[in-house]
């Protein structure tokens, strides 16, 4: 292996493991296998064959968990964790040592919580590795959050119906209002943003970000990392930020009356305002800033869009087969998009095909039935009708409804276009969305 650079807090993977890995490493099994040689062979190179494999198949985090006699290494992969190895003690005890070196971690701490990080160098690729320590009952649990640059998609990749596209790319190019995409975390927030930025950045504007932390480093766009223990929050850097002359700013996240208020009147002097929150959908994002201490006048004025989002794993292409839909989901199917926008094409129902995974999947998915994935979107823009409604303050429901009679088709009707399309299953649907409350919201929209 090449020396490990330890003070920047970077190592670098030698062109031997990368050559064995890329060779060997096609799914979880082979992943495991290689972990295995190097429990027994070279255990001091382990931890670039974990980060290495990882970064092959695509892993977004992986979670080093000591149990009573063993430790145990999953990653997670399309949204799923899957178990990978287990070994003993010693190995886990070395692996955690030479992670909190990397992360620039307190080695002698190990009953308090930890973050840090550190940077893998591959063929000219740098990937930021988030490190989190946590005590444990037989030790400390870690977490890497592998943050690949490859991971950043456009727009057009986005896997955006034709109608989302449209008013996405109409709204971002306007010269100011705010934007708000909400979801949980892990829901694809930070990458739909960073798709937005993409979109419309140009030398003729100027764009700045203020994030906690900077996940991806985008050329040509200023970017900020908010410093709590040194007093520089969201807030702070949100009103210098505005002094820059921006045409453009990201907030990653609003967690506050302030960076809300400040933020909101960007929006409304002149400035395009992007921004994540934590709400369940998209009607929650206006109840959410009330909640927070906004005035609604202010919301009805400054927010332009609200985007809520989930992520829903893509059946593998090499391994699914195209069938007729069961009696039950051709019924879910039809009743969930009879009512849709005309402008949004769906096959005829009786013509409708779903995909169905293999059920063991193949080499191509980890033997999963999936590969990848996509987002699933509902969003509604704020006209003059809503504005005026949201000066009443009306809870979400009633939010909900306005929206959906105003054309806004739900996450839960976003799902089910992609099954219609063959897509992905109507399982994967049901998992990631709150498919009862969804039906609800659009039987109560059609009967006002």
């Amino acid at each position: 292996m090449e020396e490990t650079k330890k003070l920047l807090g970077s190592v670098t993977i030698s062109p031997k493991i990368i050559d064995e890995v890329e060779t060997q490493v096609k799914d979880i099994e082979g992943f495991k296998k290689k972990i295995q040689e190097y429990l027994v062979e070279n255990i001091t190179e382990l931890l670039d064959v974990i980060l290495y494999g990882a970064i092959t198949l695509d892993t977004s985090d992986v979670h080093i968990e000591p149990q009573e006699d063993e430790a145990r290494l999953r990653i997670r992969l399309d949204g799923i964790l899957q178990d990978v190895v287990f070994f003993d003690h010693n190995a886990y005890h070395h692996l955690v040592s030479r992670l909190k070196l990397l992360s620039k971690l307190k080695l002698n701490v190990t009953d308090k919580p930890q973050d840090g990080r550190f940077t893998i160098e591959v063929k000219d690729l740098l990937i930021e590795v988030r490190t989190s320590s946590l005590p444990a009952e037989y030790g400390e649990s870690i977490v890497m959050r592998l943050l690949n640059p490859k991971s950043l998609i456009s727009l057009e990749d986005l896997g955006l119906r034709d109608d989302l596209y449209k008013t996405f790319e109409e709204e971002i190019n306007k010269p100011n209002g705010m934007i708000i995409v909400t979801g949980p975390t892990g829901s694809g927030k930070t990458t739909t943003l960073y798709a937005f930025l993409k979109k419309i950045q140009n030398p003729e504007i100027k764009i700045i970000t203020i994030e906690d932390p900077i996940e991806y480093h985008l050329k040509g766009i200023s970017q900020t990392q908010v410093a709590p223990d040194k007093g520089y929050d969201f807030s702070d850097g949100l009103r210098s930020i505005v002094r820059q002359d921006p045409d453009v700013i990201l907030v990653g996240e609003i967690r506050d009356l302030e960076t809300s208020k400040i933020a909101l009147q960007a929006a409304l002097t002149g400035h395009l305002v992007l921004s994540t929150l934590h709400t369940n959908d998209a009607a929650g994002t206006i109840p959410r800033l009330v909640d927070l201490g906004v005035d609604p006048s202010s919301i009805a004025s400054g927010l332009k869009m609200a985007v809520a989002q989930r992520l829903v794993r893509k059946v593998c292409k090499q391994c699914s087969t195209l069938v007729k839909p069961t009696a039950k989901e051709l019924s879910e199917i039809k009743k969930g998009l009879k009512n849709l926008p005309k402008n949004i094409k769906i096959p005829e129902f009786e013509k409708i095909m779903v995909t169905k995974p293999k059920e063991k999947g193949c080499q191509a998915c980890n033997f999963t039935g999936y590969k990848g994935r996509q987002g699933l979107f509902e969003a509604f823009l704020v006209d003059s009708e809503i504005e005026r409604f949201i000066l009443k303050n009306p809870p979400v429901s009633e939010i909900k409804d306005l929206a959906i009679k105003k054309g806004m088709v739900t996450m839960y009707q976003s799902g089910l276009i992609d099954v219609a399309l063959g897509k992905t299953t109507m399982e994967e649907v049901m998992r990631v969305v709150e498919a009862d409350e969804e039906k609800t919201a659009v039987e109560d929209a059609k009967n006002l």
